[in-house]
């Protein structure tokens, strides 16, 4: 059967505003979503708070690598460490043409807020090499990693920095990372400074699957704790996925597995919509042979404005950041966000959703599965184990519920003080402020300064 050529169903998209005004920089919105928590935090002594929101280091390096053309090219790599004060640095690489500092910075932030936030031993780290994959042969982005890996040499390692997958990487990629790091290193166990590996190089089981896992889990349980009146599950929801990679994929599979209907998902090339349900194993199928979902038989074609607009009881922005902003919000009309990818909604977009009393399950504890397994792995490696599935996924199952626990009793806990916080803000010498009621986000930002500070300050300011 052909794809379906009727536009009858299609959402109706409200007009694109200008977002000219809108601050689109992902270290501005990070710095912007701190200081807006930090407000809450009147206690942190006096410039902590300040130094808590920079990071630690930033490493620019720049390599020549010769092509599989025969020409030259110099690609220019960034690690950002953010803060280590509860354990090594952590974070993914990604391979991708907008690279910038300014995005590495922020998602190197955004993993220290979401380690404290499921309670794991690690700061927040990030990388990523500026650079299109799909325009390079495989030998090209091997010499690309290995470059980039020997470059930044000491400055990773099993127990400072320890990278993983993340946008155009892979378990493959992750392969060629631990094997440069092993052979500027031999006779040391180096297997723990890279996580996100093949199984059969360390990697552990059920790792492929834990940032899609881990946003199901979270996901189930805000819904068992009545973050969205009259929904109370996922069984029988009906589900739109922007993004088709790993994290979005298997989302998929694991939500109709537990009830769910997939209506639309997307892929950089555009989206599919079916509202009786779409078959999510052909849709992969398709994808995998055609290189886009765009197509699949049975199912209208939707730009990815489109599938934002489409009526659903859940959204999963599982692409990149800044999907969801304020020149597109209004078309948004599902009844709850939970964040796959980092960084999709902006702050201006959040706040008109807020008003709107749509819930957003913010990327720093919905998408933190994928952190937490990793965990896992390094674990497993230091200690020379491995643990089976079942084990993996119940742990799993017990960080994101506590975790999205936490957040839903942090929101409950600022809202409900609001005045006596307004108060401490007086004591502590800051300016008279009137707070307002705090979102999913902004709870889970005010939870993991939280910890990070106390951490800090047990640890003490050194020297």
């Amino acid at each position: 059967m052909p794809a379906k050529k009727t536009q009858k169903n299609k959402p109706r998209l409200k007009a694109i505003k200008p977002h000219s005004a809108e601050d689109l920089n992902p270290y501005h919105i990070a710095l912007r979503q701190f200081d807006s928590a930090a407000e809450y935090l009147p206690g942190i002594q006096n410039g902590l708070a300040e130094n808590m929101k920079r990071p630690d280091r930033m490493i620019l390096v720049e390599f020549p690598i010769e092509m599989a053309d025969g020409s030259v090219r110099t690609f220019a790599g960034y690690r950002v460490l953010h803060n280590r004060a509860r354990g090594p640095g952590k974070g993914g690489i990604r391979y991708h043409p907008g690279v910038t500092a300014d995005e590495v910075r922020a998602l190197a932030s955004w993993m220290t807020w979401k380690c404290a936030i499921v309670d794991i031993p690690f700061g927040g780290a990030k990388g990523g090499v500026a650079c299109n994959p799909k325009e390079l042969t495989s030998s090209d982005v091997r010499k690309i990693t290995r470059r980039f890996i020997a470059a930044l040499g000491d400055n990773i390692g099993p127990h400072t920095d320890i990278p993983a997958p993340d946008v155009n990487t892979n378990a493959g990629t992750m392969s060629r990372i631990y094997d440069t790091y092993q052979m500027m290193h031999a006779g040391e166990n180096c297997l723990p400074v890279v996580t996100g590996k093949p199984v059969e190089l360390g990697g552990s089981l059920g790792r492929r699957e834990a940032t899609a896992r881990g946003c199901l889990f979270a996901t189930q349980r805000a819904l068992e704790r009545g973050v969205v009146e009259g929904l109370d599950s996922v069984d029988g929801a009906t589900v739109v996925i922007q993004g088709f990679g790993n994290a979005g994929s298997i989302a998929a599979q694991l939500f109709a597995e537990q009830g769910s209907k997939i209506v639309a998902v997307s892929d950089s090339r555009g989206g599919i919509y079916d509202p009786n349900g779409i078959d999510v194993e052909a849709a992969i199928e398709h994808k995998a042979k055609r290189g886009s979902v765009v197509g699949l038989a049975g199912t209208e074609t939707l730009t990815n404005e489109e599938l934002l607009a489409v009526e659903c009881d859940i959204l999963i922005p599982a692409a990149l950041e800044n999907a969801i902003r304020e020149d597109n919000v209004d078309n948004i009309r599902a009844r709850f966000i939970s964040e796959a990818a980092n960084g999709p909604t902006t702050p201006g977009a959040e706040d008109i959703l807020f008003k709107r009393g749509l819930p957003v399950l913010p990327d720093i504890l919905a998408n933190a599965g994928g952190v937490t397994v990793s965990y896992f792995e390094w674990v497993q490696n230091i200690e020379n184990e491995q643990w089976d599935v079942e084990e993996v996924n119940g742990k799993l199952l017990k960080k994101m519920r506590s975790a999205t626990d936490a957040v839903i009793d942090t929101q409950t806990r600022v809202n409900e003080n609001l005045k006596e916080i307004e108060r401490s803000r007086e004591r502590a010498g800051l300016p008279a402020k009137k707070l307002t009621p705090v979102n999913l986000r902004k709870a889970a930002f005010v939870l993991a300064i939280e910890r990070v500070a106390d951490v800090t300050l047990e640890r003490g300011i050194w020297p």
